[in-house]
């Protein structure tokens, strides 16, 4: 989707989001875009938790100077970090996922979980660029290619961004409602939709010009399915990894 009148050398940037530790994943994408010049990497959070790679994961993160903001998975694996407990989720399957990535982590990384925010606000060029988890007034809240319009109404009037970018559903969709772009550019780490490849997206941003495409990578799932039995893991998330598909 891109407005009018499309401008020349358009501010450049890569959207991705929900991770969830999964390296091979976000280094198969790392490579398909290595020719291009990003300005910008924005980050919608939960980038811990289900995949056994948190530190590669934030380094990377860190080495790309990404703008990051934390999402459900990365608060719950703070709490842990910082002596606290959480009551949900209660299956203890689950529940050793958290607690095996936050026992993994470098002093380095829990220093970057740390300072994270729940949002950011930022402006790049001309535009003012929000990034959320859940949606700008709800940082658990799930919105989905298929949610109706008049939420997306609701939510325009509740942000002065011109541009409003999430995560959290793995859904990746372009919408622009009430003078706003909404974008979701899926799930790098975790899709649900049966096809296990990688998701993400770029903006591209010039004088009144928003351009959003998305794209799909394939990743070495064995890869994710090998180190979690390496690590003991519920094999349970192998097949996650593998069949595409949400587990409880």
């Amino acid at each position: 989707m891109a407005a009018p009148n499309s401008i020349l050398n358009p501010m450049k940037i890569l959207l991705i989001s929900d991770i969830h530790g999964n390296y091979p994943a976000l280094k198969a994408v790392s490579q398909q875009v290595q020719q291009l010049a990003f300005e910008q990497i924005l980050n919608c959070g939960d980038t811990t938790v289900y995949a056994p790679f948190p530190n590669e994961t934030i380094d990377w993160l860190r080495q790309h100077k990404t703008c990051t903001i934390t999402g459900n998975t990365d608060d719950k694996v703070v709490k842990l970090l910082k002596g606290k407990t959480f009551k949900k989720p209660a299956n203890p399957e689950k529940r050793i996922m958290y607690t095996n990535t936050a026992a993994m982590l470098s002093a380095q990384n829990i220093e970057f979980l740390l300072k994270l925010n729940k949002k950011k606000i930022l402006h790049l060029g001309q535009t003012c660029v929000g990034l959320f988890h859940g949606s700008p007034t709800d940082h658990d809240e799930f919105l989905f290619a298929e949610t109706k319009e008049e939420r997306f109404e609701e939510l325009a009037k509740a942000t002065s961004c011109q541009v409003v970018i999430t995560g959290h559903s793995h859904s990746p969709y372009h919408k622009y409602v009430g003078g706003v772009h909404f974008i979701n550019p899926g799930s790098v780490g975790r899709m649900f939709d049966g096809r296990p490849e990688a998701s993400y997206a770029i903006l591209e941003l010039a004088q009144g010009t928003v351009t959003v495409t998305h794209h799909r990578c394939p990743y070495d799932v064995e890869a994710v399915v090998k180190a979690l039995r390496e690590h003991q893991l519920p094999a349970i998330y192998g097949e996650m990894f593998r069949t595409a598909t949400k587990r409880n």
